[in-house]
């Protein structure tokens, strides 16, 4: 397969970022950014909060890092409770790491180490979807389906079953929006069950899809199916929210909108808001249980893990979106941010699908609005959008490939969650902006 070049990359040599405050963030030039995508949709709180940043340099003037197996702290201790207190439920156990890919990497091991620890060793498989994205570790990778990125380490991936992606813009052949919940979860029965489910250790999927398909949400209905099919066979259903968890999608828990609890499930970028490297992986009690009967404790874990100023940040972020009423913000916010982009690009023929939740939503463009054609993966617009939203001062998220892993081209915005209503206006103006110069000068509008 033949793919155009890395959503990493840039057509221009990249701005030097000396600070920020708040939603903006300076060049070395003294250009000002409005940060429209909370950079890959982790600032949740901004730049420079002073509160975070002393509970940091206080943590750092006591100590800063207990080493897990030596120590336990109270800002460990204290993240643990906050954690335990929103995910809600049995979700009460937890590893922590230094970011999303090794929280999701951690959350297959604890799937494998509980199938183990219960007498089903056969179960070392995983299903999962294409146009997802789970991470940088050859595990996360492995599940991932997301050609641009897993391209370059395929032949040295672990093997695993992947599923059609779940979008009710483009839903999966045979199935409408309206009936894309049922078709969608018949396909994970009947791979479970043509695999042998003996084999398979657990389903991961993105409750609301990221950066490999733009802020798709689950459709109605889809994740208690799953839910129902996983209890039904013994595998264990695994929620990665590195991306549209901790509040981005106007839930704590973005699986709280779908009105269930997975066995596992991945957090990150919202944890600590950028302002120190912090994920973890969280199960319920009666995926633990078993694991601490047969070993004493989760085999999986990193030198960094539970850092203690990573903590302290992590906490110090979650006491602020707690008492500032943040999350209930974002849930209000989403129809503000969708009507600003919607008015912005009416009268944009390109505009295929303006999707998502809460501070969590992508903009779609197609070359033929009614067949949902994706532009030609030649075109590169995302690229183009990216740095023209540079220019005009705006940071966002285009991301490439969505359709089918090499054509399409989506913008995601993921502002911080106290931004103000004249900054959200603000990035929807300019996004609004960004997409139709581009597509003007590619004489495409």
């Amino acid at each position: 397969m033949s793919l155009p070049p890395p959503s990493i990359q840039t057509t221009a040599a990249l701005p030097k970022a000396v600070r920020a405050r708040g939603s903006y963030l300076w060049d070395a030039s003294g250009k000002q950014y409005i940060d429209g995508s909370g950079g890959p949709a982790v600032y949740c709180l901004g730049h420079s909060n002073a509160e975070v940043n002393e509970a940091i340099t206080g943590q750092l003037g006591r100590i800063a890092h207990g080493y897990r197996y030596n120590f336990t702290t109270d800002a460990l201790e204290e993240l643990t409770a906050i954690i335990a207190e929103r995910a809600g439920g049995s979700l009460r156990e937890m590893v922590f790491t230094s970011g999303g890919s090794e929280a999701v990497e951690s959350c297959l091991k604890i799937a494998l180490q509980h199938q183990t620890a219960i007498g089903q060793k056969s179960r070392r498989k995983f299903i999962s979807r294409q146009r997802s994205w789970h991470g940088n570790t050859l595990g996360a990778l492995s599940v991932s389906g997301f050609a641009e990125r897993t391209e370059p380490f395929e032949g040295a991936l672990i093997p695993g079953i992947k599923l059609h992606p779940v979008n009710a813009y483009r839903p999966l052949p045979g199935a409408s929006a309206e009936t894309l919940a049922a078709a969608a979860a018949a396909e994970l029965e009947a791979a479970i069950l043509q695999a042998d489910a003996e084999t398979i250790c657990a389903f991961i999927f993105e409750p609301v899809v990221g950066a490999a398909g733009g802020c798709v949400p689950a459709p109605p209905g889809y994740a208690q199916l799953v839910r129902e099919i996983c209890t039904r066979h013994g595998v264990l259903m695994i929620a990665d929210e590195v991306m549209c968890g901790a509040g981005r999608c106007g839930t704590w828990r973005a699986l709280a909108h779908d009105g269930v609890q997975p066995d596992i499930m991945s957090i990150a970028k919202g944890l600590a808001g950028g302002y120190m490297p912090l994920g973890a992986a969280i199960c319920t009690t009666e995926v633990w249980e078993p694991i601490r009967a047969a070993y004493g404790a989760f085999g999986t874990g990193h030198t960094f893990s539970g850092h203690t100023a990573s903590c302290a940040a992590g906490v110090a972020v979650q006491n602020i979106m707690q008492r500032e009423g943040l999350v209930a913000r974002v849930a209000g916010n989403e129809s503000r941010i969708r009507a600003g982009l919607a008015d912005g690009l009416a009268r944009i023929e390109a505009v295929g699908d303006i999707r998502g939740r809460g501070h969590f939503i992508a903009v779609e463009l197609v070359s033929d609005r009614a067949a949902r054609t994706p532009f030609p993966t030649e075109r590169k617009l995302f690229m183009k959008i990216r740095q023209q939203g540079l220019e005009n001062g705006l940071i966002c998220y285009p991301v490439g490939g969505n359709v089918d892993g090499v054509s399409g081209d989506i913008v995601i915005l993921a502002p911080p969650y106290n931004a103000s209503d004249a900054e959200l206006d603000e990035i929807t103006d300019k996004t609004a902006r960004t997409i139709a110069q581009v597509l003007r000068a590619e004489a495409l509008a």
